[in-house]
């Protein structure tokens, strides 16, 4: 099953358009964890089982790994989310954007080591730093085109041909770098005004939105101006919202993290 096959099929099945970030901080995760060799991985598992029956996709952020030489323990995330709940798809939030050789061994990273469903990509070197990643059939590539944080405006908002750069990229995914029918575009949930903009210019293709949560987007705006026809076409992600969630007196951290997802989830369901 390719990756928009596998996400509309968690989109229904879940009845979710919640993507739960995974982004595991060691100074944040609960104080018994902590001094164990395996810290990350027992806190992503338990966060994983909690909250897969109300997920569309799971998000890990491979920098909070890589900056502790974890890697090996993002591996096995990885391979625990595709053996325990195949159904749900592995986006890899990496970011990556150089070209050919290199972006070929991104791609391996992505796809063979981590067995990623998709990976998020910059569009800043051209269609060079995207087509290698789609030479694995199936695989999604998803593309950085208004993103969630201030400083995006920098380049985003250049004039290109009377147009904002973010709407040229989101045409330029949706009308010749989407061969392969497995592309999506990342538009944050702080700039929903944008967000229907991108919605517009690409009809149905996914759009995996960052900034609720946290960062402070408001879901009923960003449902009107990021759902498509069905309803859907949205990954909303949330991470240290839920990872962090703050236990009631009668919970652990898994069920306060699921508490929070649930509310999530139906919230964004209560405006779709």
């Amino acid at each position: 099953m390719n990756f928009i096959n596998k996400l509309s099929a968690a989109w229904a099945g879940n009845n979710s358009l919640l993507c739960v970030g995974l982004d595991p901080d060691l100074g944040r995760i609960p104080a018994h964890l902590q001094q164990r060799p395996d810290a990350i991985v027992a806190f992503c598992k338990a966060i994983i089982d909690a909250t897969a029956d109300l997920a569309c996709a799971f998000k890990p952020q491979i920098a909070y790994f890589a900056a502790l030489g974890a890697e090996d323990q993002l591996e096995e995330i990885c391979a625990y989310l595709r053996q325990h709940h195949p159904h749900i798809p592995l986006v890899l939030d990496a970011k990556r954007g150089d070209i050919g050789a290199t972006a070929k061994q991104y791609a391996r990273e992505a796809y063979d080591r981590y067995g990623a469903d998709a990976v998020t990509l910059s569009p800043y070197m051209g269609f060079d730093s995207v087509e290698p990643y789609m030479e694995w059939s199936g695989r999604g590539q998803i593309i950085l085109c208004r993103t969630s944080n201030a400083g995006g405006s920098d380049l985003q908002f250049l004039n290109v041909d009377g147009k904002p750069l973010y709407q040229h990229v989101a045409a330029l995914v949706a009308d010749k770098w989407n061969s392969n029918g497995q592309c999506a575009l990342v538009v944050g949930a702080t700039f929903p005004e944008e967000l229907a903009q991108v919605r517009a210019i690409v009809g149905d293709m996914p759009v995996l939105v960052p900034g609720i949560g946290a960062q402070g987007g408001d879901i009923e705006a960003t449902i009107a101006a990021g759902k498509n026809g069905a309803g859907a076409g949205m990954m909303i992600s949330s991470s240290r919202a839920i990872l962090y969630a703050t236990p009631a007196a009668d919970e652990d951290f898994a069920a306060a993290a699921r508490r929070v997802a649930l509310e999530t989830r139906d919230a964004i369901n209560l405006h779709r």
